[in-house]
């Protein structure tokens, strides 16, 4: 199934994606409450149309939003960085998550670099602590698309990445969650990033370098994965910094991750 989060009002509200429709469930909760409670949604209410929905990010206030680092051979590649014996990790702070159709935000004072990043994210389902990889699967929700925002001039000055991963709005997430029983294999699907229409970067997600499994294993042996928890599993080629000459999002651009079999996920840029 695809489940999205939505506001109604101030209030937040699942829904079921169906036949380019929402849903209402009927649920007294948020998606990582809906997502322990385990149980089948049921809906209730009239189905809207999706371009009438105000999104909310897939998941708000999980516990992490971990992110991983040249995870892509070609990223490597590009960026001139080594492939990684391990999987490399950063953190993004929860205040950068906004939803599908949301802006970008950033003040010209604190960045002038600010460049997208594709992502397949991976959603976790229960407490999962030293998962062997062969059980890790059973440990996913389901997978979104991401918009690893990042302010370049912030992330390479600093030597170290959270300040410039984790600016306000720099999450975006969405539109939905498609559960894990309607992707069984996440290393087959097709990656895109478009800037303004043009594409930026085009790739799949078999190319992962560390794959689904070995990440929540990984991970898992240094520190618990609780249920709404996001993993940002890496970006492919073709981000703005690397580019000759360097393309990065400016005031009135338009940004859209796409993610086959999961959906598009679009946001525009302003500056302040």
């Amino acid at each position: 199934m695809k489940i999205a989060q939505f506001y109604d009002n101030n209030d937040i509200r699942l829904g079921l994606i169906q036949a380019e429709r929402l849903i209402p469930i009927d649920f007294n909760g948020d998606m990582i409450d809906f997502i322990k409670c385990g149980q089948g949604p049921e809906t209730r209410g009239k189905s809207v149309s999706l371009d009438e929905v105000k999104w909310a990010p897939a998941v708000i206030c999980p516990s992490k939003i971990i992110a991983l680092g040249l995870n892509y051979k070609d990223h490597a590649k590009e960026s001139k960085g080594k492939i990684p014996e391990a999987p490399l990790v950063f953190a993004k702070f929860t205040n950068s998550l906004i939803g599908h159709n949301d802006e970008i935000t950033w003040d010209v004072n604190v960045t002038g670099k600010v460049d997208f990043e594709a992502e397949l994210a991976v959603i976790i389902g229960k407490k999962t602590h030293d998962c062997p990889e062969e059980e890790a699967m059973g440990a996913v929700f389901g997978y979104t698309c991401a918009n690893d925002v990042s302010a370049r001039d912030l992330q390479f000055g600093d030597g170290q990445w959270v300040r410039g991963k984790s600016l306000d709005t720099f999450c975006p997430l969405g539109p939905w969650i498609v559960t894990a029983d309607e992707l069984p294999d996440p290393h087959s699907l097709k990656i895109m990033c478009r800037l303004n229409g043009r594409l930026m970067q085009d790739s799949y997600t078999g190319l992962l370098i560390f794959k689904v499994p070995e990440l929540i294993s990984f991970l898992s042996r240094h520190f618990t994965l609780f249920p709404g928890d996001i993993i940002l599993t890496g970006t492919p080629s073709g981000v703005g910094a690397f580019r000759d000459p360097s393309v990065y999002m400016k005031d009135g651009d338009e940004v859209v991750v796409e993610i086959e079999r999961i959906g598009r996920l679009v946001n525009r840029c302003r500056t302040k």
